[in-house]
């Protein structure tokens, strides 16, 4: 078309920014369909994190020609719906087959994820995939056992170790009776006691008294008395006259 009408013009832009702000879209039939069963469908994707909207496959072509999203265009065939995916793609998916399970009208077809082409069954296979929250909430658990266990191991620690004493101990006989006997305390070095023992007080003795300077002299004079007296003794015994000269 050379000059297209302002309003399908709105509606390329729309289908270009919706497709860029989607993390997934998602493209289905839905040939068969009510309004009352689009509403629901809606109301459901809403739930997972999507929204869906019809258009018209030409405009949809304008919208994906030349741009990341161009491998979308072989599966504009028939009445078309897109789903576009704001969440978890697999909670979307999974909105969508279980959708279909009760309204076989919808017809899944494929979709876009980060610029790969998704086929039936590979959106089949990610709507079993567990949600994100679950996901992450089996990664955290994961993380978390070994830390649990690394923690028992730290408190076993001294558990296990009385545990071993007290196996050794039962082995070589018990503890000792009396107890284990406190070493004796190590006699100090001979300088060491010397410095440390206390001096004891030096007893001084009391001072002789002197003897008067005349009881000296009389003690020293007795001794000379004495000795010239025995040699008076001896003069007078060679000088008297023996008895047979005076007869």
């Amino acid at each position: 078309m050379d000059n297209p009408r302002p309003e399908k013009v709105a509606v390329v832009d729309e289908v270009r920014a919706r497709l860029d702000g989607a993390a997934a879209s998602v493209v289905t039939e839905y040939r068969g369909l009510t309004v009352a069963d689009l509403a629901a469908l809606r109301r459901a994707l809403g739930a997972a994190g999507g929204d869906y909207k019809v258009f018209k496959n030409t405009l949809v072509r304008r919208a994906v020609a030349g741009s990341a999203h161009a491998p979308l265009e072989e599966l504009l065939v028939g009445p078309t719906g897109i789903a576009f995916v704001h969440g978890d793609v697999s909670a979307v998916a999974k909105a969508l087959r279980d959708f279909s399970r009760a309204n076989t009208h919808l017809v899944v077809k494929g979709g876009l994820l980060d610029g790969s082409v998704l086929s039936a069954a590979q959106l089949g296979a990610l709507a079993d995939l567990p949600s994100r929250d679950v996901l992450l909430a089996r990664l955290a658990g994961g993380l978390q056992a070994p830390l649990v266990q690394l923690a028992g191991l730290i408190q076993a620690l001294p558990r296990n170790l009385a545990y071993g004493l007290k196996a050794l101990l039962d082995q070589r006989g018990g503890a000792p009776e009396g107890g284990t006997e406190a070493p004796e305390p190590e006699a100090p070095e001979p300088e060491e006691a010397a410095e440390t023992a206390p001096e004891a007080p030096v007893a001084q003795a009391p001072a002789a008294e002197e003897p008067p300077a005349a009881e000296e002299a009389e003690v020293a004079a007795e001794p000379a008395a004495a000795t010239d007296g025995a040699a008076a003794t001896d003069g007078e015994a060679s000088d008297a006259p023996s008895g047979a000269d005076a007869d």
